[in-house]
């Protein structure tokens, strides 16, 4: 079996910092094979950089996924090409930097195949995910059974979807970016394990993530206000997953939280 660790979107500080606390705890004690992350609100909530992604993989994480804040911050640009294991959304434009697909070999010494997709739904205008996860499965080699998806979406029923047409298809679909878990978590007929959203790593006493007092004075004034991250309350959301390598099904699924 190979155990495939996914953490939801890393938050700021707090969620780097607890993330650098437990992961390599977490690793030995639920013998992960392949430890994958959201990291898209890395940078203060709001992108990542070059020097937090390095910070990021020596922590122990494997693979980087991110969303439509990937985009934040202009020095992560050049950064793609330089390490290919820290993805952005495939079906953004193909003339943008980076990669929405990498295979991967985990601590086993199985081949992984990771790909980060992003909805459309109150998102930014971008390819269909739907025909794009089509594209990039039928570019895998059929060799390479344990696949998992990122899918960065705002909406439950986009994500829903999503996990339906994939089944069977991969291994795993997590979705991210709402910053809340949800508790939908199963294996879907035919063998996909499926859970809406992780939820964040970060700090919960907030507003997803953000100063609880910034987000009350925008609902109370409709003002602009700027973002900061709140500082206290860190909790790590995962889901780990069990996969059968022979089959590329899932055998078993959970959530893993720390707090």
């Amino acid at each position: 079996m190979t155990n495939l660790l996914f953490i939801g979107d890393i938050f700021a500080s707090p969620g780097r910092t607890i993330v650098a606390r437990y992961l390599r705890d977490i690793v030995a004690a639920e013998k992960i094979d392949l430890a994958i992350a959201n990291v898209e609100n890395a940078a203060g909530g709001f992108g990542i950089t070059p020097q937090l992604a390095d910070e990021l993989f020596g922590f122990g994480l494997n693979v980087l996924t991110t969303g439509n804040h990937v985009w934040d911050k202009r020095e992560i640009y050049d950064y793609f090409p330089r390490q290919p294991r820290l993805l952005r959304p495939a079906n953004y434009v193909e003339e943008l930097p980076g990669a929405g697909l990498i295979v991967v070999k985990a601590r086993n010494g199985v081949e992984c195949a990771v790909m980060n997709l992003q909805g459309r739904v109150y998102m930014p205008t971008i390819d269909c995910p739907f025909r794009k996860a089509d594209s990039l499965l039928a570019s895998i080699p059929e060799s390479v059974k344990v696949r998992f998806v990122d899918f960065h979406a705002e909406v439950t029923s986009e994500k829903v979807t999503m996990g339906w047409y994939l089944d069977g298809r991969v291994s795993g679909v997590v979705g991210t970016h709402t910053h809340i878990p949800t508790a939908d978590t199963r294996i879907l007929p035919n063998g996909t394990a499926y859970q809406t959203d992780a939820g964040m790593t970060g700090p919960y006493h907030g507003v997803i993530g953000v100063d609880k007092e910034i987000i009350l004075q925008r609902f109370l004034t409709q003002m602009p206000v700027r973002m900061e991250a709140a500082r206290h309350g860190a909790e790590l959301h995962s889901v780990i997953i069990e996969v059968d390598e022979t089959t590329g099904k899932a055998t078993a699924v959970r959530r893993f939280t720390v707090s």
